[in-house]
């Protein structure tokens, strides 16, 4: 009776254990074995399935997060705008890509390459971000988390002094944490991005008020 009941527990642990989300990591890692042909960007959307909106908003948000000169977010913060439009309109549960961009890839060696470098620093990431509190198996929850990272990333695009750095931060952060189904990390990337958005409006009617005075 008791082995049969430890096997039922064991039973259950496994079956708990294969609805995990496999590591973005781990992910990259299995991808980069692939030596027969180009690693596309479609290969790694199809790969992350619904994951691919948190992993291509941190991939397009990273660049946005150091130091650029006037006028880079213009370039930068479209890419962002639209992941963050497919996260809330995409019929697919993933990102969809164009045919042209869909099929742009590397070399499997140089994505090998890529992977090796930026696998440690996402294993060390992944001890702290982990499957947690997950409240967007909807489709309807996930295109409410869209709504709020596309005004993320419209102010991320938008020329404001200083504005753009904290919705990026948060940017990442839900992206991150959305492609490790950490649900108490997304929570944690909206407030900061709420608190960035009265940052901005902050910065822009301030602003607005000094011109005012000008003028």
């Amino acid at each position: 009776m008791t082995n049969r009941a430890a096997a039922s527990a064991s039973d259950f642990t496994h079956a708990g254990e294969k609805h995990q989300p496999e590591h973005l990591s781990d992910l990259l890692v299995r991808l980069a074995r692939t030596t027969d042909r180009k690693v596309t960007i479609r290969d790694v959307a199809i790969a992350l399935q619904d994951r691919s909106f948190g992993a291509f908003l941190l991939v397009f948000t990273l660049p946005n997060l150091v130091p650029l000169p006037p006028g880079a977010t213009f370039i930068l913060g479209l890419p962002l705008i639209f992941i963050s439009w497919q996260m809330f309109a995409s019929a697919q549960g993933r990102v969809y890509f164009p045919r042209r961009v869909g099929d742009y890839g590397l070399e499997p060696q140089t994505f090998e390459l890529i992977v090796a470098r930026l696998v440690p620093w996402l294993r060390r990431a992944e001890k702290l971000v982990v499957p947690r509190f997950w409240f967007l198996e909807s489709r309807f929850a996930e295109r409410l988390i869209g709504i709020l990272a596309l005004i993320l990333a419209v102010v991320v695009f938008l020329p404001i002094p200083l504005g753009n750095w904290p919705p990026a931060f948060a940017l990442a952060i839900i992206g991150f944490t959305h492609s490790q189904r950490d649900g108490i990390g997304v929570i944690v990337g909206c407030v900061l991005g709420l608190a960035s958005i009265a940052l901005a409006a902050f910065v822009v009617c301030t602003a607005g008020a000094l011109l005012a005075l000008i003028f």
